[in-house]
């Protein structure tokens, strides 16, 4: 039969009662009965000091016991009335409030009666603890969080909060990384539940067992003595050594770092060490500040034993309707060159990469991002990463940053933005000055919510501003810049009929209204005089998109054959004409939006194909393609489509190059396949249409499996956004040689300098709570850019010590 003892712990004077009472009988003195035994779940008998946590933990059972009380069980139970001594043998458990304390054997001795006339509240949690607990053998105390502590012999008060053990151990949850930390110590000491003390001691997140074989942590910190702060969230130590390994690394005094349990903390992050031929030893140093709940700011000084320090700090905070994110950095320092070399005046170098957004309500969106850098190469010198990054809703091209403000409205049936913003150029020969200021920028559109002749209506409205402040063409004559004004409003309507067969035919006209002010047109190659010129245009197209997509099973895959076919109708455009070539006479047009154009399979079925406002494509024109897929039903697939456009006549609009001037276009050619689980391939061309030469094209592959990861890309164009032909040739990977061992490598190869832009190489290991990267950097001579330069980092990343792990 099961018997149990009730009882309160802070009264504890109540305990011989109860036991009288549970045993059925009052006999004075010493009374030693068996109280039954009871079949259990597992508990851990493991002789080491940190035995594994058991895979699940029960929840909290309250018994019904009231505040203070606490409820034990054991297979054996006697009561000494004259010395107030209770002791418990077999399986024990004593479960109070939060927490369950498990042993082989306790002994309980109640605190002295209080003096004659006075009294102590039963149930007082704040009353003194006066009496005491002895728990012997395969000690546990299980907290309803999931933290288990461990210990040989534990003394502890009658609320399980202060205590004194010998071999002691603990796990807890590391909230952030999701990992069992373990801590040990020859001999603890818990003044209250928020300090802790341990002696010759060690802590480590890692796995220090396989199985049941006992295994060397990969990593741990030794010390002589181990405090853990709960209220600081912080752990101390004192003559502490950091092993990797087995072996002592670094031997530190005092050290002391977040507690991982906590959800957040401040402290220091993984450093990032290396040597440069340009900067010489670097040591990065990044440190966490949390300012707050939802605030916090890494101060990552730089120092470097070539050139001065580099002080870098990232801001970040949440609002309960939006979020803020600053980077900047500073250095006072010379010129510096790619080997180091120094030149120039000590003069301030700095830089800002910093976001913003919030939403007042569930349609608004306001935001801003901010830009600039006193140098065009200091993310090179310094080594500062994830620089172009889009930031904000209008992104700028490579090497150049952007700082706009903007303001979002959207909904089921409207979008609304206006926005203003500037660019910085950082490659070389920008000019700044030539950069337009764009302010502001509209964009709006609206779906009528009801059906316009069986199909939908979207109405359309834009504007924009430029101005610059000094032209392009010639800077040694700062001449003025070309200033633009412009103002769209239109509509766009289409409509989807699906024959029974399968047949979809999409109708589609747009019409569109345009005004423009241009000033400051340059009136010769060579002179200061300028024009205006203000204009306004119609424009529309009117036509179908045809498609058929066709069916059918084959063994285990499903192939899909599409023919497609779009014919457009467009009156004659007017563009806006601001000039001459002096050479050949031809028009020159205004065009500040369409510069980024590439003919492919994205924008062959557009009915215009100029991604801007500025220039129209006119004509009668048919866009066809045929396009085919294959999906197995494991996964497999591939797909290829080849199509290309025809007009009713040549148009000199589009840029020579770009395949769309001659009545019949270029050939456009994509494809991709996944022909195994973790390999892909792609590839985009667009060839000539009488010679089938390549004037374009784009591939890739990608790999991830067991072995390791990777990429590769080849570009040739023989027509860049700067009217320079590219060749290029970018690729990385990780092959694992082991388990934990394993080797990468990056390379970017310019193929017309015939040169590798940068080139790594690097070894690695990684585990469960460490991982270690060691690679070398080259960087080459390009034109341009920094000369060339070595550099070797070392980058080691403790679980739970400052930083998750990373990838390349």
């Amino acid at each position: 039969m099961k018997r149990a003892l009730l009882a309160g712990a802070a009264a504890a004077v109540l305990w011989p009662v109860a036991a009288l009472a549970q045993a059925g009988q009052q006999p004075p003195g010493y009374d030693q009965s068996p109280l039954g035994k009871e079949q259990r779940g597992q508990i851990l008998n493991d002789t080491s000091r940190t035995p594994e946590r058991p895979k699940t933990t029960a929840p909290t059972v309250t018994d019904g016991l009231k505040t203070g009380e606490l409820y034990i069980e054991a297979d054996e139970l006697s009561r000494d009335d004259k010395n107030g001594i209770t002791t418990a043998e077999g399986h024990v458990e004593v479960r109070y409030e939060d927490r369950t304390l498990r042993a082989d054997k306790l002994v309980y001795k109640e605190p002295p009666p209080p003096p004659q006339g006075q009294s102590r509240p039963p149930h007082d949690k704040d009353a003194p603890a006066q009496g005491v607990i002895r728990a012997y053998g395969h000690v546990q105390i299980i907290h309803d969080d999931g933290e288990v502590e461990y210990a040989d012999q534990i003394t502890l008060d009658d609320k399980m909060q202060s205590a004194v053990a010998i071999g002691f151990s603990e796990t807890f949850k590391d909230k952030q990384a999701n990992q069992q930390i373990k801590i040990s110590g020859d001999t603890a000491v818990r003044r209250s539940e928020d300090l802790q003390e341990l002696n010759k001691a060690i802590y480590t997140p890692c796995p220090i067992c396989t199985g049941n074989t006992p295994k060397r942590p990969t990593w741990s910190v030794s010390a002589d003595r181990i405090v853990q702060d709960s209220v600081h969230h912080l752990i101390y130590y004192r003559h502490a050594k950091i092993h990797v390994l087995g072996v002592p690394i670094i031997y530190l005094p005092l050290f002391w770092h977040a507690d991982p349990s906590a959800e957040r903390s401040s402290g220091l992050l993984a450093p990032r060490i290396g040597v440069s031929s340009r900067r010489g030893f670097s040591w990065d140093q990044p440190y966490l500040l949390v300012l707050s709940p939802s605030a916090d700011l890494t101060i990552a000084p730089q120092i470097n034993s070539n050139v001065n320090p580099f002080l870098n700090l990232h801001f970040r905070e949440r609002f309960a309707n939006g979020e803020l994110d600053l980077r900047a950095g500073y250095t006072y320092e010379k010129d510096l060159e790619g080997e180091g070399t120094k030149f120039g005046d000590l003069t301030n170098r700095s830089y800002i990469l910093g976001r913003g957004v919030f939403h007042p309500d569930d349609d608004w969106t306001l935001g801003f991002t901010a830009e600039r850098a006193s140098d065009s190469l200091i993310f090179d010198k310094y080594d500062i990463g994830k620089v172009y990054l889009a930031r904000g809703p209008y992104v700028a091209d490579d090497r150049r940053l952007i700082s706009q403000v903007y303001a979002i409205r959207e909904d089921d049936t409207s979008y609304a933005s206006v926005a203003a913003f500037s660019i910085q150029g950082l490659r070389p020969g920008d000019n700044n000055r030539t950069f337009p200021v764009v302010a502001p920028i509209v964009d709006t559109r609206f779906d009528d919510p009801n059906d316009v002749l069986g199909g939908r209506l979207r109405f359309t409205a834009s504007a924009v501003s430029l101005t610059r402040s000094q032209s392009p063409d010639n800077p040694a004559l700062n001449q003025p810049g070309l200033d633009s004004a412009r103002i769209s409003g239109g509509l766009d309507w289409r409509r989807i009929f699906t024959s029974d067969s399968g047949l979809r035919v999409e109708p589609f006209v747009q019409m569109r209204l345009d005004g423009y002010d241009v000033r400051n047109i340059l009136t010769g190659v060579t002179t200061t005089s300028t024009a205006n010129l203000t204009e306004a245009r119609a424009v529309g197209v009117a036509g179908a998109d045809i498609s058929y997509p066709l069916y059918r099973r084959w063994h285990d895959a499903t192939v899909i054959l599409e023919p497609l076919a779009q014919i457009a109708v467009s009156p004659h455009a007017d563009q806006v004409t601001i000039g001459h070539d002096p050479t050949t006479g031809k028009p020159i047009y205004l065009d500040e939006d369409s510069i980024a154009f590439e003919f492919d399979e994205t924008t062959l079925f557009q009915a215009d194909k100029f991604p801007g406002y500025d220039l129209y494509e006119d004509g009668v024109r048919l866009n066809v393609a045929g396009r085919g897929s294959i999906l197995w039903d494991d996964g497999r697939r591939a797909s290829l489509l080849i199509g290309r456009s025809f007009r009713d006549s040549p148009n000199n609009v589009f840029a020579p190059g770009s395949g769309l001037t001659t009545r019949a276009s270029d050939w456009v050619i994509a494809g991709d396949a996944q022909p195994m689980k973790g390999l892909s391939f792609f590839a985009r061309t667009r060839l000539d249409t009488e010679t089938f030469q390549v004037h374009r094209i784009e591939a890739g592959a990608n790999f991830n499996g067991k072995w390791g990861s990777g990429y590769i890309r080849y570009l040739k164009d023989d027509q860049g956004i700067n009217g320079t032909p590219l060749k290029n040739m970018d690729m990385g990977g990780d092959l694992n040689l082991t388990q934990h061992w394993g080797l990468s490598a990056y390379g970017n190869r310019d193929l017309i300098q015939n040169a590798w832009v940068i080139r790594d190489v690097g070894v690695f290991y990684k585990d469960e709570c460490i991982r270690v990267d060691v690679f070398y950097r080259h960087e080459d001579v390009i034109i341009g850019r920094l000369g060339s330069s070595d550099q070797l980092s070392v980058r080691l990343t403790l679980a739970t010590l400052g930083a998750p792990f990373y990838g390349r």
